[in-house]
């Protein structure tokens, strides 16, 4: 299977490490990847995980986002830009475009998101749109 996050990399070569063990991502850029593809494949799990504790979605949150994720259709990821976020950083910003489409329509995300790291790995935190 091709990894959603780029076409070009098989999956178990690259967001599959993230989702079995999120202490291996390294950059905040690996991790929005990483996201993007549990956005794709409905891990609701890994979403949680990796989203920093003060600004995780409650239980009912967690429900809308499963259940909205499976009624798109997801199409691709452009990464934009990424401020800091490197292995030796402890906050980072990914600016990105997802691309889905929802009741027939094309329609894009556009986020500058910001990561951290909590408990020495990385986490989404906030996003800017």
């Amino acid at each position: 299977m091709q990894c959603p996050c780029n076409p070009n990399k098989k999956y178990i070569d690259c967001c599959k490490i993230a989702h079995t063990n999120i202490d291996d991502v390294t950059t905040a850029e690996q991790l929005m990847r990483s996201r993007y593809s549990a956005f794709v494949l409905a891990d609701i799990a890994y979403l949680q995980k990796s989203h920093h504790t003060t600004t995780r979605p409650n239980k009912r949150e967690k429900k809308e986002i499963l259940q909205w994720t499976k009624s798109v259709q997801w199409l691709k990821l452009e990464v934009l830009n990424t401020s800091k976020g490197g292995s030796n950083d402890i906050i980072g910003t990914v600016e990105f475009k997802a691309y889905f489409i929802e009741n027939g329509q094309i329609d894009i995300i556009h986020e500058n998101s910001t990561f951290s790291k909590e408990n020495n790995h990385w986490v989404y935190v906030t996003a800017k749109k």
